[in-house]
């Protein structure tokens, strides 16, 4: 299994690049919100990669993140939903919105993806609903992959990617991943955790974890 690609960019097409490493071009293929995040030709590059095996084709999937890794194994997981749905996905609404979209049950957002019926879309909430939470977990643990590239003199270049999206440090991965951890430490079921973390995050874009979590817990407050 080929897991991460580093090399240099040897060039761009509309859904994928090719990736030099050490004399050998990887096709990869990846998203439209992946490609504008890439360096330029002829750059060091590294990406996160899935490897479909098929009777009659090998291809690479590449990704900026392992989170976003991570929700394309699990689309793909899904009946009906093969690996060009999962990109369509996840080039439309970024692994963080496709995080939020399931955790919070908003099967028309997932549909807004090229390709998607309203059934796919459906079933894909439904079926990773609940694994959710531990992908929330991950994107606080995990950064971009590191590029490693090395010269014409064999000089080894050292290069971390910037996000292709400034988010808010409030409102990161890192820091709902840091909130939906002290709610399920505080004895919240992660589902139900996962799901007010996602909601606090989209109505409340410039709290800090601290205050993330209070929103949190108002939404888990019992009414009435």
């Amino acid at each position: 299994m080929i897991g991460k690609i580093s090399g240099r960019l040897e060039y761009r097409s509309t859904d994928h690049v090719m990736v030099d490493v050490r004399g050998v071009g990887y096709l990869v293929f990846v998203t439209e919100r992946t490609l504008s995040s890439l360096p330029n030709v002829g750059e060091a590059v590294a990406l996160y990669t899935e490897l479909l095996v098929r009777e009659d084709v090998l291809q690479l999937f590449g990704f900026t993140s392992l989170v976003e890794k991570e929700w394309h194994r699990l689309l793909i997981s899904v009946q009906g939903v093969g690996a060009k749905a999962s990109m369509s996905i996840l080039g439309t609404l970024g692994a963080e919105g496709v995080g939020r979209a399931i955790t919070l049950g908003d099967w028309n957002a997932v549909k807004a993806a090229k390709g998607i019926g309203p059934k796919t879309a459906q079933r894909i909430v439904l079926e990773l609903k609940d694994k959710a939470p531990s992908v929330m977990a991950l994107a606080g643990t995990t950064s971009r992959p590191q590029t490693t590239a090395t010269t014409e003199e064999n000089e080894p270049i050292v290069e971390v990617i910037e996000p292709d999206v400034v988010v808010p440090a409030e409102t990161s991965a890192a820091a709902q991943s840091e909130a939906l951890s002290a709610l399920t430490n505080l004895g919240y079921n992660p589902s139900e955790a996962a799901q007010a973390v996602a909601r606090a995050a989209m109505e409340n874009a410039e709290v800090d974890t601290s205050g993330l979590i209070r929103a949190a817990l108002r939404l888990l407050a019992p009414k009435g």
